[in-house]
This record gives C-alpha cells, sequence and structure tokens, in this order.
C-alpha cells in the first residue's frame, strides 16, 4: 500500500514515504520552495524555522511556528495563507517569547535551542484560540495559552493568558486539546501510549496547583503491539473531528529502523476517544532521504488542517524548514478504513476457522 510522493526544498527535490492514497501528495502540486524557511535579515529565525501550529479562522490559515535565533533561543514566529500552501503574510519579529528562560539541555536535544518555547498546537473553542506548548524552563513544561479570536486576529498577541498545565521538575510534551467539547466538557489528550489519556475540564483557567498527571512510556503494549512502531512517541497536531472519528496523527519510531521519527495515523472513537478505532498499519510520512538540516531523519507534526476538501499536514523537515505535504480528506480516509476493515475480516476469518475446528 506504499507509493511515493515528494516535497520540495531549496536544494531541490527530496523523496519521503506517502501512502498511494495520498497521490495529491506530488511535486506538480507543491510549491518550489518549502512553506517557512529561515531567513538570514532576522536575528530571532536565523538558524531553524519549523514544527507549526496552524488553525483555520476566517477562511484562512494561521500559523504560530517555532523560529530559532543567533541566540540559540526557540520563540514563535506567525504567518499565514489563503490557500494553505503559499504564504501570504509573515510577521518580521517573534509574536511570542517566554520571559523565564534559562539553558536548558532538554531543549538543545529536543529541538537544538538551549531554551525558549517549542512546537505550539492551536485549536479553536467558541471566541478562543488556545495554544498548547512545550515551555523550555527547569526541564520541559507543557503550557497553556489562550486569547480571543479577536484579539488573535487583530496581532494583540499582549492580550494571550499563559499558564503553566504539567507538574514542575516533570517532563512533558505533546499534550493536544480537542478542538470542541466532548459531553459538554474540554477534552486534552496527553499521552497515547502505553494507553491513552484524556483529561476532561468544565473550564481551562488552572487556578491554582490543578496540574494533570500524565504518564508515557514508549514500549509498545497493548493497541500497540505488533504494528510498525518500535518506540511510540506522542501526539501531533489537535484531532480533527471526520465522520468516521477523531483524526490523530503521531510520532513514533520504526522498529525496523530506530533512526529518525515518522509520522503515522488512526481514528479514535468520537464519543470515546481513548479507544482506537481504525489505525494505519505504514506511516504516511517517513523521513529516510530528509538529510539536509538540523536533525536529519526528522519529520515532525504540529499542525494539520482541513481546507477545501484537502487534509494539509504541516511539518518540520530536519527541524530546519516548515514543508506541507496534502490529500483529499475523502481519499485519505477512505484509505485508512478500507485498510482496517480488511484486518478485522481477516481475523474474524481466521476466528471462525478456529471455531470450526473446535466443534469438529
Amino acid at each position: 500500500m506504499s507509493g511515493r510522493g515528494y516535497v520540495i526544498t531549496e536544494e531541490g527535490k527530496e523523496r519521503i514515504g506517502l501512502p498511494k492514497i495520498n497521490k495529491e501528495m506530488a511535486e506538480k502540486n507543491l510549491t518550489k520552495r518549502p512553506l517557512i524557511e529561515p531567513r538570514k535579515d532576522r536575528d530571532f529565525e536565523y538558524l531553524q524555522t519549523f514544527n507549526t501550529g496552524a488553525v483555520v479562522i476566517d477562511d484562512k490559515v494561521h500559523f504560530l511556528y517555532r523560529a530559532v535565533g543567533k541566540d540559540y533561543i526557540s520563540r514563535f514566529g506567525y504567518a499565514n495563507s489563503k490557500d494553505g500552501l503559499h504564504i501570504d503574510e509573515r510577521l518580521d519579529e517573534p509574536v511570542y517569547q517566554h520571559k523565564g528562560t534559562h539553558p536548558s539541555f532538554y531543549s538543545y536535544v529536543t529541538g537544538g535551542s538551549v531554551g525558549g518555547v517549542e512546537d505550539p498546537r492551536i485549536v479553536r473553542i467558541d471566541d478562543k484560540v488556545y495554544v498548547t506548548y512545550t515551555v523550555c524552563d527547569d526541564g520541559l513544561s507543557v503550557a497553556l495559552a489562550s486569547i480571543k479570536v479577536e484579539d488573535f486576529l487583530n496581532k494583540r498577541w499582549n492580550q494571550a493568558r499563559v499558564r503553566v498545565i504539567s507538574p514542575r521538575g516533570e517532563t512533558h510534551k505533546n499534550w493536544v486539546l480537542f478542538p470542541e467539547k466532548i459531553w459538554g466538557k474540554y477534552a486534552l489528550l496527553h499521552s497515547i501510549s502505553p494507553s491513552i489519556l484524556i483529561n476532561y475540564f468544565d473550564d481551562l483557567e488552572f487556578e491554582g496547583e490543578n496540574f494533570i498527571k500524565s504518564y508515557y512510556h514508549g514500549e509498545p503494549v497493548g493497541e500497540w503491539k505488533g504494528g510498525w512502531e518500535g518506540w511510540v512517541k506522542g501526539v501531533g497536531p489537535p484531532p480533527i473531528r471526520t465522520d468516521y472519528g477523531w483524526l490523530v496523527f503521531y510520532h513514533a519510531l520504526r522498529k525496523d529502523n530506530l533512526g529518525g521519527y515518522c509520522i503515522g495515523s488512526m481514528i479514535l472513537d468520537i464519543d470515546n476517544p481513548t479507544s482506537i478505532r481504525f489505525r494505519k498499519k505504514e506511516p504516511i510520512l517517513t523521513p529516510w532521504d530528509i538529510r539536509d538540516g538540523v536533525k536529519p531523519n526528522i519529520v515532525y507534526t504540529c499542525g494539520a488542517v482541513v481546507k477545501d476538501g484537502r487534509l494539509l499536514i504541516y511539518y518540520g523537515a530536519a527541524d530546519t524548514r516548515v514543508c506541507v505535504a496534502y490529500a483529499n480528506l475523502d481519499e485519505f480516509l477512505e484509505n485508512l478504513t478500507r485498510e482496517n476493515y480488511e484486518r478485522v475480516r481477516a481475523l474474524k476469518t481466521v476466528e471462525l476457522k478456529e471455531d470450526v475446528g473446535r466443534t469438529l
């Protein structure tokens, strides 16, 4: 079921593995350069621009992307796009910097910076935009920023409210909000391995010491055992609601090659998102030919949206530039679900044969 697709960089064509159904992710449909790349005339994004969050508001895709500057501090830059494939506006200054940054070994290991903020994930719920992200200060913590949609669109960034929502002194990453309430409550997915962990809240104020207790271990067990994943990492973008359930992309290392990050896909039950309904048997993006950059063989996504019937996945290539891969959403979902139906039907056939054998 695997095929080939392309991403285009300033140095030419790089191959990445894509499922055959994602035929729109072809060379002719992509821009000739990365969506966002470092700018040498801007100190705050001189070295790296990668791992962008994305959200659609007023028929426009808005990006908050991670930028590493000459001082090796990681900040957030802002850009937007009318079609999701070409940048129409990009600000010349960062829109957010963590004030309490201290040098962090963890930050250097996870992206080449020595402190700051990492990997924003964006959702809009009602009249607010929420951003979950990693903050590098005494380790790695997860923070939540909220801002009114009106202020976000008018770039009044100082109106954002920020709070840390993971316990101090612990290391946490890859937490995402669902883009709508589930059973009347806000839902936050904070681990997928060894099991899917979701906390539900009446509000997102996080007053006092209302920290989320989370647990993660990457060794494949339960639902993950026997798949392509050799080590499961965490969720990529916030879940996307579809007719089949919540579409989720995640990061994992292949068991036959633990040298880089791949992106997998699965669908969670719409009402009980701790239950996996479908999971693709192969990753949708693999990085083995992406060598030019700070961290070769890395594809990492924090943002995915649906626009004009297309599924657009924004990912960091080699922790250096932002690229986009896209497919027809209906075809992508049909491929993912059909693959799982065939697997379930084969399992039922085996069970039926075993039952017949026992009867005889």
